[in-house]
């Protein structure tokens, strides 16, 4: 199965078949169901929050450190945490 783009992971999980072909176990996939409803019912603190998250944990994969932070806040949003460098950069 081809994997691209942010909707990728979650055709295939739909599916229920991992990037390599083989099924997901229905164990996982009912765990991972389970805690996405939960997830769907949670109160949210704010769009632009979330997408700060977001863009956090994804960018962290694809920025060095100084890069994400300066692009974080060229975007009006604040810099990087210690908390955040600490997990994804240390």
């Amino acid at each position: 199965m081809a994997i691209a783009g942010p909707g990728g992971v979650d055709d295939a999980i739909a599916a229920g078949i991992d990037l390599d072909g083989t099924p997901i176990p229905e164990p996982m996939l009912a765990l991972y169901n389970e805690v996405m409803d939960l997830e769907s019912k949670r109160a949210r603190s704010g769009v632009k929050k979330s997408m700060r998250n977001r863009v956090v944990k994804t960018g962290a994969k694809h920025f060095d450190q100084q890069t994400l932070d300066q692009r974080l806040q060229a975007a009006g949003w604040e810099g990087l945490k210690d908390k955040e460098i600490a997990f994804f950069y240390g």
